[in-house]
Formats: structure tokens, sequence, C-alpha cells
């Protein structure tokens, strides 16, 4: 439950240590753990982000806040101009599906409530990425796309 990390340095550390434990249950523990902080994400972070941009007196986390913002809300119209008001919630979807870092669950859910975008479209889109980035994170450890792909 590391942020930018989450299941897509999960997974490969659980299989690659051998720790004893069956895939699928690698599988549902790292997607578990990846989809709580979501709702959390989603109500909060905004307040939060918000109050230190205005309130907070420590420079350092005032600035941070301002920041994470402006990062959000450009992310956010770049979204909206590129996937259509139709097509947001597909493109959230492929962002946390794609497991790169940064394109996770969290940082998409962040972007969501910056956005003010629908929590119960925001969260199917998000959990359904999660699967796929899960799938796709599953299926490189285990070492299926050297198998399938010859990589």
């Amino acid at each position: 439950m590391i942020p930018l990390i989450e299941l897509r340095g999960a997974i490969p550390i659980a299989v690659g240590m051998d720790l004893g434990l069956p895939e699928w249950l690698v599988l549902i523990v790292a997607i578990i753990g990846n989809i709580i902080p979501v709702p959390i994400i989603y109500f909060f972070a905004r307040k939060i982000l918000t109050w230190g941009n205005e309130k907070c007196k420590w420079k350092s986390f005032k600035k941070f806040c301002n920041f994470c913002l402006k990062k959000g809300e450009k992310g956010g119209e770049k979204l909206l101009q590129k996937a259509g008001k139709h097509g947001t919630y597909f493109a959230l979807f492929l962002f946390v599906a794609i497991p790169l870092p940064g394109t996770g669950a969290w940082t998409g859910t962040l972007a969501a409530s910056i956005l003010n975008l629908d929590f119960k479209k925001t969260l199917i889109a998000i959990i359904a990425g999660v699967l796929v980035a899960g799938l796709i994170m599953l299926a490189a450890s285990l070492g299926l796309f050297k198998v399938l792909f010859g990589v």
C-alpha cells in the first residue's frame, strides 16, 4: 500500500520472494490493499490539499499542496479535452490499468476528486483498472510474457 508503487510493486515482490503463498491470494491481497484507500482519497484528498494550500502555516506543506492541486487540475483538464465528457471514465480506467509507476489507483482517484467526477463511476473505473493492472503484473511476475512473447 505504498503510493506510486501500489500493486505494481507488491505482486512482483511477493512472487519473487517465493513466500509460499498461492498466486491467486497474492493477487487478491494486492488488489484489496490497492482499493482500500480509494474512497478516503476521493472524499478527503482535495479538502486536505485545499486546506493546506490556503491555511497551513508550514511553507513546505503549502507548496506541496499547491503543486498537487495545480498538477491535478492541469492533468484533469487535459484528460477531459482528450477523452471528452463521455470517455472520461474509460480514460480513467486505462490510466489505472496500464501498470506504470505513477498511473495507479491513488493517482487516478486524486485526479477524479479534483475533477469532481461521479464517485460511483470513478470507483467502477478504478476497480476495473486495478483488476487489469493486477492481472498484467501477475502474468509478468510469473514469466508468462516470456513464454508468450519471447521477452
